[in-house]
């Protein structure tokens, strides 16, 4: 089931938002002092790619550093990034068939809100 959900998500809106991720990563990457949010933005595309069947974490040895990034990423894009993910997974979950898709909408949130600290892993079965 996560397969083709996998699948559904990545031809109706999986491809767009990782390209979108993806081309802000490498604008990061390009700017020098924020190549930390540029590694934060491949992760985030890596996955809205392919969401279902993994989740997002806490990575422990995350320090005042993230911290410091996180407040620097909120108030530049991490809450506008949360806000279109709200009102697409509201549009989404309109449907039926959109609910699951809304839902995995809706678990990109953390990660596009917080990025730094955090880690994406794979659900266990």
């Amino acid at each position: 089931m996560r397969a083709l959900l996998n699948v559904i998500w990545l031809v109706l809106s999986g491809f767009w938002l990782a390209l979108g991720y993806a081309i802000a990563g490498i604008i990061c990457f390009v700017l020098i002092i924020t190549i930390p949010f540029g590694i934060a933005s491949f992760r985030i595309a890596n996955y809205a790619l392919w969401p279902f069947g993994r989740t997002i974490t806490d990575r422990t040895d995350a320090g005042a550093a993230s911290v410091l990034g996180n407040i620097i990423w909120i108030v530049v894009a991490g809450f506008w990034l949360a806000l279109i993910h709200v009102v697409t997974g509201v549009l989404l979950c309109l449907t039926i068939i959109g609910i699951p898709l809304g839902i995995g909408n809706f678990k990109l949130i953390p990660v596009s809100l917080l990025p730094l600290g955090r880690r994406i892993v794979p659900v266990p079965d």
